[in-house]
């Protein structure tokens, strides 16, 4: 529980809670229905005002964790450079759990009793209960329960610690510790000002107990043996900077209340500040403990016992749904004679134990925080071989000297083992995430375009490799050594320069190509299809006119919007106006094309009914330029809504409508793009008919791959055929129901384009969101009939391939289409070894047809180091491309294994990677400490996120066809979009100044961090939510919302009134700006905080534990420390 911050109210004990229409709500607590659901377990009561606190001896005694070999036993101590916990020593037997008493964070409750406090309340139970030895279980299921040995106490040695400086390595207890003794000074009653100044600054979180991963009870420490004086039982100094790895101790330094004892008093539901203050702002800190002082228990009553029945509690995350708060501070008792929930008689316990402060572990925020203020303000020079780049979050400009912007290319690691053998043993994946036709901000040149006439670009003989920098010019520049494979070529007369006192030409630094990391190169007429200059591109629009597309209002808006947004089709440099020509087909069990020739008065209308074998009816006239059929266009887009308004037709085909697209453009001699505006499942007869095959009972099931595989081949076949065509398929469904997306988005998948989804469309809702992403998808700068190759360096060689593609061999990726949002991930494996000296070479040729119809290749060049020892791969690797990575491979496993296998193949390569990294980079410490690069401190929480995703673990709501349509998403995804998917930004709006132009700083996605005195903007690339605090100011609310109290605001708003004020001004600029950074328009939905839109807002919250069973970051942690001593052992 964040001590500093407002819980939400709850209703009062025994009443129905609000439920999310269309959310199952089994996963809360194990209830169905729409009231709370029931739990066996009592919440935390919050620590109780004025215990005494005395000064302890150095050292303090821990209480057991209750599973084998856990933590080492040592207070925490500060530890310089690298990020640690401690665990238990192998081989410390346990005690019966009913020797323990409950931590402070927990107490029973009957078997059966409602629990109440459904959103949210803090630091609750659910789930079994948790005194379970962990075992390796599979990730996508719970961990069940093991019996424990007794405990006993024992010494524990003091560990050398003496971290490598490259990694932050801190010693952290995963629970808390539990402090007998003498008195410290009271603490202040209100306000609860009660962490360290560091989890003040940026509000302690919970510490949450596995749910999935059970196997950390209660979150104690271990046993120390009373001999354990040494340094590192020291308390830590409160005064010391706080680092983002450092843990500085738990963050509960007050004590806590020994048992709930009863519901709430009317209107009590919150610990902490009254519901007006600000976030982590409360009454000063407390003093810290001086070296040699305790802390005692509290004079009231002694914690209850377990119950047999029930031998331990599982901590919930806060934000999960389970039981009420007891009594809270500045309340002076439990109700009389109210039960202590299945407290049990029992020798008097000592004082519950501390929990984990999360500000311990590491912090996305913190992270991304420091490498702004470290690489923001300088510019990215990229002549330096190896360099890592600033993350995607840090603003940089790039400076191109001689390898490609990271805009284009990023990497997993920029240094590369040596040998195969170290590859492996690190299983540190080797990939490149490639954006080759990445927009670049204002300040950075586009890639230059370099025409070498009708000789074309210079290339080597042997690998084919194109020219650049690392080529070594030789025999006084009459000659050239290919730096791929070593080839030695001549220099063709025309290019012939000499050769400067450093071997290098003269004219090098006027030749893009010579040095540069990324240019272009002009065709020549060898790369152009059947040797002759392709024609510009050509648009076709394909709206579905059956019933359900009349009925929403679709059609009519889409008829509209298209006549003005013709104007900006995409164009090249200074050009007026577009070469792109275009066409429209109208279609639902039949298709209908439009003869929209300049010379006609009226368009004309052909219908083909025989969709089983499609033709297109008419040539000249099918596609044409805008400007000179204006007017016969305007007037077909007036039409078509009045033509089928009475219609009465529900079915539609799909695949022949992609079929007569691709005849057009193949009759047009023409690469292009088909705009597909589709509604409804495809159940008319026709090639491609589809049936409705949700079945939600194969979710964890072996057959639960089948529901992200294509129903039909006939789909793959198509695909195929419009690659060779260059005829791209971008997909914009509107479906009330079911539409089998994983088939659908076969030939859009393939082709290299995009899918939008609009599920129940509704004009007055989602017309904004429609809108903004087709004139976004229509202007956008696109590379038709694309081929991409990767070439590398003798040692290594590109052997895996990830994106919206179809490869008709192992080393060609073809694109129909490919635009500046969409990535292609390569992954590399050795097939020699390598050379420290002369480092690793990539260079990716694209080879494409411009808006313009212009043939062209652009090539970027990518030089990395390469290393012998272990410690520098780890120095150099880029989590959030490593994250990238792996959630492209683990989307596209689930196509062929279960998802259960799928998640188990993630949990156990992370805990090898950092196995490997613990075992052979870390200096020698205590096997309790989990040990992570500095470069890699942010894998597990990043990771835990991909595993709680819809696709790999999704909650009841989510349907096949989201499952499916994020999946596609992810996969053509670049570094920044996953990122930021994955890990959501949660930023408060009400903390900065109103006049700073800047972004708010985020705080991390847990409930833990909101105030019911704020407001929060959250945003993933796909989703923006406000979610507005109960108990935000009078003043804010008329501010923003143009109403004068909470109650009054609409939830699920998705517009905010334009109103003439700072806030609003500041508000709506900062949506604005969000949107602007994204690739897709992110609809607004306005969350109030107890509302039922609240239970969709909380599952964006990743850190805590989710809905659909997925670990909180604390609990991940536990669990892949586990894995770790596992492999380690």
């Amino acid at each position: 529980m964040n001590v500093n911050q407002s819980a939400p109210p709850v209703p009062p004990f025994g009443q129905p809670q609000p439920v999310y229409q269309g959310y199952h709500q089994s996963s809360y607590g194990g209830q169905p229905g729409s009231t709370a659901p029931t739990t066996p377990y009592g919440a935390y009561n919050g620590p109780v005002p004025g215990y005494q606190q005395t000064s302890p001896p150095d050292y303090f005694k821990i209480k057991s964790l209750g599973i084998p070999g856990w933590f080492s036993g040592s207070v925490p101590k500060v530890i310089s450079q690298s990020f640690s916990f401690c665990p238990l020593p192998s081989g410390v037997s346990r005690a019966p759990p009913s020797s323990e008493a409950p931590p402070a964070s927990t107490a029973q409750a009957p078997c059966g009793q409602a629990s109440y406090g459904q959103f949210g309340q803090g630091d609750v139970q659910n789930g079994p209960s948790s005194t379970v030895q962990m075992q390796r279980f599979p990730g996508s299921q719970p961990f069940g329960s093991v019996p424990l040995a007794p405990v006993v106490s024992q010494p524990t040695v003091l560990q050398p610690y003496g971290p490598p400086p490259t990694s932050a390595q801190v010693t952290a207890q995963l629970a808390g510790m539990q402090i007998s003794g003498a008195v410290a000074p009271a603490l202040p009653p209100v306000g609860l000002g009660y962490g360290s100044p560091a989890s003040l600054a940026s509000a302690s979180g919970s510490f949450p107990n596995p749910g999935l991963y059970g196997s950390y009870p209660q979150g104690q420490a271990p046993p120390l043996s009373q001999a354990q004086g040494h340094l590192g039982a020291q308390p830590p100094q409160r005064s010391a900077p706080p680092q983002a790895s450092t843990f500085t101790s738990p963050a509960s330094g007050g004590p806590r209340m020994p048992s709930m004892t009863g519901p709430f008093l009317p209107g009590q539901g919150f610990g902490g500040p009254s519901l007006s203050q600000p976030n982590h702002v409360s009454s000063p800190p407390p003093q810290a403990l001086p070296p040699g002082t305790q802390m005692t228990g509290p004079p009231g009553p002694p914690p209850p016992m377990h119950s047999s029945q029930q031998p331990g509690y599982q901590l919930q995350q806060n934000g999960s749904f389970g039981p009420a708060r007891g009594p809270q501070p500045n309340y002076g008792s439990p109700y009389p004679g109210a039960p202590t929930f299945g407290s049990q008689p029992g020798p008097p316990q000592p004082l519950p134990p501390k929990r984990l402060d999360p500000d311990a572990i590491p912090s996305p925020i913190q992270v991304i925080e420091d490498d702004r203020n470290n690489r923001g303000s300088e510019p990215f020079v990229t002549g330096v071989r190896g360099q890592v780049p600033p993350l995607v979050t840090t603003n940089f400009l790039v400076k191109d000297q001689g390898n490609a912007s990271p805009r284009y290319i990023r990497c997993t690691s920029y240094n590369i083992p040596c040998t195969s053998d170290m590859a492996k043993q690190a299983q540190v994946p080797l990939a490149a995430v490639i954006k080759p036709l990445a927009r670049l901000p204002p300040e950075e040149a586009s890639p230059y375009v370099v025409d070498h006439g009708e000789s074309g670009p210079l290339r080597c003989n042997r690998c084919k490799a194109y020219m650049c920098p690392f080529m070594q010019f030789i025999e006084g520049g009459r000659r050239f050594q290919c730096c791929f494979c070593s080839c030695i070529n001549d220099v063709p007369p025309q290019y012939f320069q000499h050769l400067d006192h450093t071997g290098k030409r003269v004219d090098a630094y006027d030749r893009p190509e010579l040095s540069l990391g990324s240019y272009e190169f002009l065709a020549t007429v060898d790369y152009c299809k059947n040797n002759k200059f392709p024609s510009p591109p050509a648009f076709i629009f394909m709206i579905d006119v059956s019933y359900n597309a009349i009925r929403s209002g679709l059609v009519r808006l889409l008829c509209e919007e298209l006549k003005s947004l013709l104007d900006f089709l995409p164009r090249e440099g200074g050009t007026e106006e577009s070469a792109i020509r275009v066409g429209f087909v109208t279609y639902n069990k039949v298709l209908h094309f439009y003869n929209v020739k300049s010379s006609l008065a009226q368009p004309q209308m052909m219908v083909v009914s025989d969709v089983a074998d499609m033709f297109v009816p008419l040539l000249d006239g099918f596609l044409v330029n805008v400007s000179e059929s204006r007017a016969v266009i305007t007037s077909l887009l007036d039409q078509i809504p009045e033509m089928f308004a009475d219609t009465r037709e529900t079915e539609t085909v799909f695949a022949p409508v992609i079929q007569a697209g691709m005849e057009a453009l193949k009759a047009a001699e023409c690469a292009g793009k088909l705009f597909l505006f589709h509604t409804s499942l495809p159940i008319a007869e026709a090639p491609g008919k589809l049936k409705n095959r949700d079945d939600r009972k194969l979710i964890n099931t072996d057959k639960e791959k089948t529901l992200f595989q294509p129903q039909t081949g006939a789909y793959q076949t198509l695909a195929k055929e419009c690659v060779a065509q260059g005829c791209c398929v971008d997909l914009f469904l509107f479906p009330n129901q079911y539409v089998d997306v994983a088939t659908l988005s076969v030939v859009p998948q393939l082709t290299g384009g995009s899918v939008y989804k609009y599920a129940c469309f509704q004009v007055e809702n989602d017309q904004e969101r429609f809108l903004s992403d087709l004139r976004r998808d229509v202007q956008k700068v696109v590379g038709f009939d694309a081929v991409m190759r990767v070439r590398t360096s003798t040692g290594i060689r590109a052997v895996d391939f990830f994106g919206a593609f179809y490869m008709s061999n192992t080393t060609d990726v073809e694109l129909a289409g490919l635009d500046g949002d969409k990535t292609v991930t390569v992954e590399f494996k050795h097939d020699d070894r390598l050379n420290e000296e002369s480092g690793a070479l990539l260079q990716c040729a694209l080879l494409y047809t411009s808006c313009a119809g212009q043939r062209r290749l652009r090539i970027h060049n990518l030089a990395l180091n390469c290393c012998t020892q272990l410690a520098d791969l780890y120095r150099n690797c880029e989590t959030d491309t490593l994250i990238n990575y792996m959630a492209k491979f683990a989307y596209r496993g689930v196509l062929n294994s279960p998802v259960k296998t799928v998640r188990d193949t993630l949990i156990t390569q992370c805990a090898q990677i950092l196995a490997c990294y613990r075992k052979n980079c870390a200096s020698p410490s205590s096997a309790g400490q989990l040990i992570l690069p500095e470069c890699m401190k942010l894998l597990p929480v990043y990771l835990n996120c991909v595993l709680k995703s819809d696709v790999l673990q999704p909650g009841a709501e989510v349907t096949t066809d989201d499952r499916a349509y994020v999946r596609q998403l992810v996969t053509s995804m670049d570094v920044a979009e996953t990122n930021v998917f994955f890990y959501p930004r949660l930023l408060p709006l009400t903390k900065s100044p109103i006049e700073s132009a800047t972004e708010p700083p985020a705080v991390r996605a847990s409930e833990e961090r909101l105030s019911n005195g704020d407001i929060y903007l959250l945003e993933n690339g796909l989703n923006l939510f406000l979610w507005v605090g109960a108990s935000v100011q009078q003043g804010v609310v008329q501010s923003l919302f143009n109403v004068s109290s909470f109650s009054q605001i609409t939830s699920g708003l998705s517009v905010l009134p334009v109103l003439d004020n700072p806030l609003s001004k500041k508000v709506r600029g900062l949506i604005d700006s969000l949107r602007a950074q994204r690739s897709r328009y992110m609809k607004l939905i306005v969350v109030k905080q107890e509302d039922k839109l609240e239970m969709l807002f909380k599952h964006f919250l990743v850190e805590d534990k989710s809905l659909s069973g997925g670990a909180s970051y604390v609990d991940f942690l536990c669990h892949m420390h586990k894995e770790i001593r596992q492999l380690l052992s």
